[in-house]
């Protein structure tokens, strides 16, 4: 009788089709993944029987959790309709319809297949209407897998260059030189920094793309100075402005650029706005968009996707975003509030240096005294990472997920006792990894 568990035989059995064993990176655990069983609510329960409270939420893409009731009836009926025609959909028309009232900067939205899909249209059709090639982004942001949009998102002290002017760096080998020539990075929420660059490409640059609330940078929010000196550039210099708000879009009812003064001209969507299924989507100003219409005496931007705008996807992503209505975004983003003043509190309980940044219903946890403010204030050295990931397995083996980067969302299913829960356990995490702890500092110091 096999003494080993029914993970180790499956991951055993993946690694000789899979590379790796997975088909997505964020899964792989060491020594093997956790396959799931089933999920529900806030919880996931894995083939072992071990239940757990679900902080990572299909890397933040649910916003109700598992297994809504509603979303699952409205997509079993649809699902005996049929999955996908050569048609147009009634579905298609109404969730846009109603996706276009949530801001006031979506006039008119195209969907698409996922988060990195919208961005590549959101890209290409700056540079159709503008006639520019480059790119401008935040040096660290995540953007999906791009070429472009991917630039400089894994730099590290080695390879990312003066402050001045980040250097621009591949994350997957092979990456075209020509591709990184196109790509001006910039210091995030330094505005001078930020337009001293910009004005050396001021003729080339056909958009700036900005994540409102980057979660590879740090999870701290653009500033409103930030965001208005950007678009206040992009707008003088004839380019457009963009957010990425594939994950931010949960932060408030119209996305987080309600939190800023000013709009964007296109917005990438994605993740949340799919109800647990497969989606993206690109939205913004009638004019801009209009690069996309087929029925132009020239159109500027072919586009089509054979899954694009599919029934299921979309019955339940509408079904999910009339769920998430503003009584439900207020409820949830109290919910926030909760969980980061209670890790603040579990912090100063411990006596650890480390602080936790975030805004809405997200969350993250850095083992730094003080908040990092950009991408190389939040770079965690090895012995800091290692720190780190030892604190998200404690986290895990004592019955919470989390996101790799020691981040967490929250779903509409949960309440303050799985709030409550997790911070017990994180206090008792990071007692667990106090003894790490010190030898950062000094290595920072």
């Amino acid at each position: 009788m096999s003494s080993k568990t029914r993970s180790q035989e499956l991951y055993e059995r993946a690694l000789k089709v899979l590379p790796g064993g997975v088909s997505r990176n964020a899964v792989l655990r060491k020594p093997h993944p956790s396959y799931a069983a089933k999920g529900e609510g806030c919880y996931v329960t894995d083939i072992e029987g071990k239940r757990r409270i679900d902080f990572a939420n299909n890397m933040a893409s649910l916003i109700h959790g598992h297994a809504h009731p509603v979303i699952i009836e409205a997509v079993t009926n649809q699902l005996h309709k049929g999955t996908a025609y050569t048609f147009a959909t009634e579905v298609e028309v109404e969730f846009a319809e109603h996706m276009v009232q949530r801001s006031s900067s979506f006039e008119k939205i195209r969907f698409v297949n996922s988060g990195t899909e919208a961005i590549i249209c959101c890209l290409k059709a700056a540079r159709a209407y503008t006639g520019r090639p480059k790119i401008a982004k935040v040096e660290g942001a995540y953007h999906g897998l791009y070429d472009y949009a991917e630039v400089s998102q894994t730099a590290n002290p080695a390879n990312w260059g003066e402050i001045e002017h980040p250097r621009s760096v591949p994350v997957t080998a092979g990456t075209p030189t020509s591709a990184l020539e196109e790509v001006v990075v910039l210091p995030f929420n330094d505005v001078s920094r930020a337009l001293a660059i910009l004005d050396e490409y001021k003729y080339e640059i056909a958009c700036v793309l900005i994540d409102p609330l980057p979660h590879r940078v740090g999870m701290v929010p653009a500033t409103n100075e930030f965001i208005e000196a950007m678009r206040a550039w992009t707008t003088r210099n004839k380019a457009l402005l963009v957010f990425d708000e594939v994950i931010t879009f949960r932060s408030e009812y119209g996305g987080a650029q309600q939190w800023f003064t000013s709009r964007p001209d296109l917005t990438a969507l994605g993740k949340t706005i799919g109800g647990g299924f497969p989606v993206g989507a690109i939205a913004g100003s009638a004019e801009v968009m209009d690069v996309l219409n087929p029925l132009a005496e020239r159109v500027l931007f072919p586009h089509s996707g054979t899954f694009s705008a599919n029934p299921v996807t979309l019955t339940a992503g509408f079904t999910a975003m009339k769920l998430y209505d503003r009584e439900a975004v207020a409820r949830i983003n109290a919910l926030g509030v909760r969980i980061r003043k209670q890790i603040a509190e579990a912090i100063k309980v411990a006596d650890v240096p480390a602080c936790v940044t975030g805004g809405g219903s997200m969350f993250r946890i850095h083992l730094k005294s003080e908040p990092p403010m950009d991408y190389r204030a939040a770079f965690a050295p090895p012995k800091e990472a290692a720190a780190l990931r030892a604190l998200i397995d404690h986290m895990f083996d004592h019955g919470f997920m989390m996101i790799n980067t020691c981040s967490g969302t929250l779903t509409t299913p949960m309440t303050g006792w799985e709030i409550d829960q997790f911070t017990d356990e994180l206090l008792n995490g990071f007692r667990h990894i106090r003894g790490m702890i010190p030898v950062l500092s000094a290595a920072r110091g």
